[in-house]
């Protein structure tokens, strides 16, 4: 038999595949979700897509925003204490600032 990888590089790459793949699969849970039959089908029907990887990437994309609207919630919570600067203020920081240069 003839050794196509003499370098074990391809054995390597196997096997860190594998270790990740393991890693993955070990930090991770499982969920399910009960669809209409008739949606399934549809699935079925474009089976090239990773629909797992699809729905998971939505469900991060939502966790994203759903804290992104939490964390814009606590800073106008915070910022309902600030006291309104008098109007011109900033203009006049600014004048100074630059004129300070």
């Amino acid at each position: 038999m003839v050794d196509d990888d003499p370098t074990g590089c391809m054995t390597k790459m196997f096997i860190n595949n594998v270790i990740h793949q393991c890693k993955r699969l070990m930090t991770s849970t499982v969920i399910s979700v009960r669809i209409p039959k008739n949606l399934k089908d549809k699935m079925d029907k474009y089976s090239k897509i990773n629909w797992s990887e699809l729905i998971r990437k939505f469900i991060e994309e939502k966790i994203t925003q759903l804290e992104l609207e939490e964390t814009l919630k606590g800073i106008e919570e915070h910022l309902k204490d600030v006291p309104e600067l008098p109007r011109g203020t900033v203009a006049r920081w600014i004048r100074s600032d630059r004129e300070s240069h």
